[in-house]
């Protein structure tokens, strides 16, 4: 027999606005895209509440919707990535190549992409599934991999219920979930791992210092030997602590003096960066800094340039006063 209806009365779809933001971030590589799918979700989800007949959660059935939204809008799309998926390491003399922003992923505020009644250990599984190294892999999936991975992995939903989603056979999303996990296992995703050691918070505290007062050597003592450092939208990417510091104290000079206000992006601990005014007037905007860990040092530094998006979107004020 036929469930009855939900009447719209008794719903309240917000509480859910967080945790399908996180599912459209990590399907999109963009917050404002993720926002749009979200919307259109909710919309959607609207209209129909009186086909919605209980037979899953309301949870799942919004995630379902969603899930349709983005592949929707993933249709005939480039795909988002990260400069080290773009062109082989390059060094500090290379000139700047910029790309549009389409072609970047980009950084979503934790808050926005968390439930606000999550339990710390639920926190700790979703700042896993934002960070910045796992979306980047996701983006090398087809869509419908990378549905069927976040449904099954990220969701805890089942392969009839993804298999539904995108008429197809159980025995066609278990091939996808496999090569989508042997596509991951070929992208390292194991970086960033949260929450924080003592050691990693103890690190976040030192890059600050030496980046306020421009030590590059002690800044630079912090990094891997690998580290990487990229600037979107800009294709170059550096690799080593000596490239890193070649570049900071040449033609990233001018950030000598910056200040740091902190934030959190992707899982990570990030920063809003201000540089000094040549005219002495206030601190100005110049970049969204995530840092990325491996162990106990720094393994990435990734500074998102476009701050007339960013900086509202992570709440970072205007400017600084002096």
């Amino acid at each position: 027999m036929t469930q009855p209806s939900i009447r719209r009365d008794d719903v309240d779809l917000e509480p859910h606005r967080a945790a399908l933001m996180g599912h459209c971030y990590r399907m999109l590589g963009s917050p404002a895209e993720a926002e749009d799918a979200v919307q259109e979700s909710m919309v959607r989800a609207w209209k129909s509440l009186d086909r919605f007949e209980g037979r899953s959660s309301l949870r799942t059935w919004l995630f379902r919707i969603a899930t349709r939204v983005c592949l929707d809008m993933l249709e005939a799309r480039e795909r988002r990535a990260m400069p080290m998926d773009l062109g082989p390491v390059g060094d500090i003399e290379m000139p700047l190549i910029e790309l549009p922003a389409s072609r970047w992923i980009e950084p979503i505020p934790d808050v926005r992409a968390m439930p606000a009644d999550a339990t710390p250990e639920e926190r700790a599984v979703l700042k896993e599934n934002i960070r910045l190294a796992f979306v980047a892999a996701l983006q090398h999936l087809t869509p419908r991999q990378r549905a069927v991975l976040l449904w099954t992995e990220v969701i805890g939903g089942t392969a009839a219920e993804v298999a539904e989603i995108l008429a197809t056979s159980v025995a066609s999303v278990n091939s996808a979930l496999q090569r989508a996990r042997a596509t991951l296992a070929t992208k390292d995703v194991t970086q960033g791992k949260v929450p924080l050691s003592d050691t990693q918070v103890a690190l976040v505290d030192e890059y600050v210092r030496a980046f306020e007062t421009y030590d590059m050597d002690a800044l630079t003592r912090l990094l891997r030997e690998d580290a990487t450092m990229c600037m979107p939208p800009y294709t170059l990417w550096l690799r080593g602590p000596r490239s890193i510091r070649d570049w900071m104290l040449g033609r990233g000079a001018a950030c000598r003096g910056s200040r740091l206000v902190p934030t959190s992006a992707c899982g990570a601990p990030a920063f809003g960066q201000y540089k000094p005014d040549p005219e002495g007037g206030a601190y100005q905007p110049w970049a969204l800094v995530t840092l990325d860990f491996d162990g106990d040092a720094i393994s990435g530094l990734t500074f998102f340039l476009d701050t007339l998006a960013l900086f509202p979107l992570f709440g970072l004020p205007p400017e600084l006063a002096r």
